[in-house]
C-alpha cells in the first residue's frame, strides 16, 4: 500500500489545475484519422485561426487563434457544448504556450490555413486546396441543430447555405428526438465550402448549433414542395397533405431578419435575431430541448470579500433578466442566479464562465435547483439573498427589445447611453477611471446621448460596468454601460 502525505496529494491536484487563458488551446482525445482541417473548424466560428500543430501519435493538437479574447469566447462555449470531430467528444483547454513556434517551412500547414480563412471570407479555394478538402464527392449534407432554442425553417437553412452555391434541393425531418436536414447542392466543392465554414457555427446566438456531415446520398428525392420539403429546381410539385405551414407572421419575421443570421462578429457568435427573439417571447415557439432544464447558475470562486447579489444582479443582467440572486450562507464564494428562463441561463453561462470578477476567474455552471428560495420570513440572512422580480432595470421585458441584438460577450470597449447633454468627455473619463480602471480611448456618437468606452483590459471593463451602469448622473438621468462588439 502506497501511503501519500497530503502534500503530495495537493502537488498532484495542482496538475490538474486549469493554465491561465491564452490564445494558444491544447485539444486532446482527437480521433486517429483527424485532419488539420478538422481541428481548424473548431476555431473558426470565434475569430481567426492562426497556427496549428498536431502530435499525430498522441491525438493531441495545439491551435493558435488570432487573439486571447477569441480563444476565451471559443473555451467559454465548448464548455457548455461539447466539441465532436468525426462523432468522438474531444477535450480543449488553455495551453501552458503563450503561442506556438512552429518551423516556418512548413509551407503545408500553411497552406491548410490560408484555404481555410480564404473559404471562410467567402473566398474559393484553389485547386490544390480543393483536395486538401478532403475529396468528397457527395454534394450531399447531413444537417443536425443542436440546442435548438428556436425553429429552424427551411427557407432560414436555404438561407445560409445559399451563400456558398446554388441549394437545388432540402429536406428536413426529427430523427431521435432531433432536427436535421438533408441539403442538395449543385456541386460538391460548394457543399464542401459550407461544411467547412458553418460546422460547429450558431444560427443565433448561444443556440441552434449547425452539425455537418456529408451524407451517403449523392441525391436526394423531394415529392413535396412544402413547409419541410423542397426542390428548387420543381416549383411545380404539390405541396402534398404536409403539416400545415409555420405560422405565417413569424415566418415573415424570420425571413425578413435571416440576412443577419451567421452574420459575422469578430470574435464572438452571432447576436440574436430579434425576430426570433420575439417569436420565443410571445410563447409561439416550444423551448426544444429545454423541457425541465432550469434556469438557476450556479456561479463559484468568486471573491467572497467584495461580491454582494446587487454586483451579480447587474453582470449576469447582461445576458438576461436576473429573478434572484442568493450568495451561500456557508460558503459565500459561491453563489445561486435565478434567470428568467433556460436560455438566459445558458447565454450568460456561455459569456461569463471563466471571466474575472474583482481579481478570481469565476466559474458558472447550471445548477440542479429548479428555483432560488427565499429565506423564510423574519430570518435574517444578512442580505445574502434578494428578489428582483419586480426590478425597473431588467433589460429583456419588452418582446422584441433592441436589447436582444445587442448582446455581446464582455469586452474592453463599453458602450454608453442616457448621457445628459452637459456631461462631457471628461466627466466620463473621470468617472470610469475613478471605477479603478485606465480609460484607453473614449468617442461620443453623432447626438452625444451615447458613446464608447475603452478600458485597458476586459476585467476593468466589467468592473466599470458592475459599479456604473444605471448610476445617476444628475437630473434623474442613469447612464446605460453595456459591453460593446466595437473597438475605438
Amino acid at each position: 500500500v502506497l501511503f501519500l502525505s497530503p502534500n503530495t496529494i495537493d502537488s498532484k491536484k495542482l496538475k490538474v489545475e486549469e493554465a491561465p487563458p491564452s490564445r494558444v488551446l491544447h485539444i486532446r482525445k482527437l480521433p486517429n484519422e483527424a485532419s488539420e482541417t478538422e481541428v481548424i473548424a473548431l476555431g473558426l466560428p470565434f475569430g481567426k485561426v492562426t497556427n496549428i500543430l498536431t502530435l499525430k501519435g498522441k491525438n493531441q493538437a495545439f491551435l493558435e487563434m488570432g487573439t486571447e479574447e477569441a480563444a476565451i469566447t471559443m473555451v467559454n462555449y465548448y464548455t457548455t457544448v461539447t466539441p465532436h470531430i468525426r462523432n468522438v467528444p474531444v477535450f480543449i483547454q488553455y495551453s501552458n504556450h503563450k503561442e506556438l513556434k512552429t518551423d516556418a517551412g512548413n509551407q503545408r500547414t500553411q497552406a491548410v490555413l490560408q484555404a481555410v480563412s480564404a473559404v471562410q471570407s467567402g473566398g474559393s479555394p484553389s485547386s490544390d486546396v480543393q483536395e486538401a478538402l478532403a475529396a468528397t464527392s457527395s454534394p450531399v449534407l447531413r444537417i443536425i441543430i443542436d440546442n435548438m432554442f428556436y425553429p429552424v425553417t427551411l427557407d432560414v437553412l436555404q438561407q445560409i447555405f445559399s451563400k456558398f452555391g446554388t441549394v437545388m434541393k432540402i429536406i428536413t425531418f426529427t430523427k431521435n428526438n432531433q432536427f436535421q436536414a438533408l441539403l442538395q447542392f449543385s456541386d460538391p466543392v460548394n457543399a464542401q465550402q459550407a461544411k467547412l465554414a458553418l460546422d460547429g457555427q450558431n444560427i443565433y446566438n448561444s443556440c441552434c448549433t449547425l452539425r455537418i456531415d456529408f451524407s451517403k446520398l449523392v441525391n436526394l428525392n423531394v415529392k413535396y414542395n412544402n413547409d419541410k420539403s423542397r426542390d428548387y429546381t420543381r416549383p411545380e410539385l404539390p405541396a402534398g397533405d404536409g403539416q400545415p405551414s409555420i405560422d405565417p407572421t413569424v415566418a415573415a419575421a424570420f425571413s425578413k431578419d435571416s440576412n443577419s443570421l451567421l452574420g459575422k462578429i469578430p470574435g464572438a457568435l452571432n447576436p440574436l435575431s430579434a425576430a426570433a427573439a420575439a417569436a420565443a417571447a410571445a410563447g409561439r415557439v416550444a423551448l426544444a430541448g429545454q423541457t425541465g432544464s432550469s434556469g438557476v447558475l450556479l456561479v463559484s470562486n468568486l471573491n467572497e470579500e467584495m461580491v454582494t447579489p446587487q454586483s451579480l444582479f447587474t453582470l449576469f443582467g447582461v445576458y438576461g433578466d436576473v429573478q434572484r440572486v442568493k450568495i451561500l450562507y456557508n460558503k459565500k464564494d459561491s453563489a445561486l442566479i435565478q434567470m428568467s428562463d433556460a436560455n438566459q441561463a445558458q447565454l450568460a453561462m456561455s459569456h461569463l464562465n471563466g471571466q474575472k470578477m474583482y481579481g478570481k476567474i469565476i466559474r458558472v455552471t447550471l445548477s440542479k435547483h429548479q428555483t432560488v428560495a427565499l429565506p423564510r420570513d423574519g430570518l435574517d440572512d444578512q442580505g445574502l439573498t434578494k428578489d428582483y422580480a419586480n426590478s425597473p432595470l431588467h433589460r429583456f421585458k419588452k418582446p422584441g427589445s433592441k436589447n436582444f441584438q445587442n448582446i455581446f460577450p464582455p469586452s474592453a470597449t463599453l458602450h454608453l447611453s442616457n448621457i445628459p447633454q452637459d456631461v462631457t468627455e471628461d466627466d466620463l473619463r473621470l468617472l470610469f477611471s475613478n471605477a479603478g480602471g485606465t480609460v484607453k480611448a473614449f468617442k461620443f456618437f453623432q447626438d452625444r446621448k451615447m458613446a464608447l468606452i475603452q478600458m485597458s483590459t476586459v476585467e476593468e471593463a466589467i468592473q466599470a460596468l458592475i459599479d456604473l451602469h444605471n448610476y445617476n448622473m444628475g437630473g434623474n438621468q442613469h447612464l446605460r454601460v453595456s459591453f460593446s462588439k466595437s473597438t475605438i
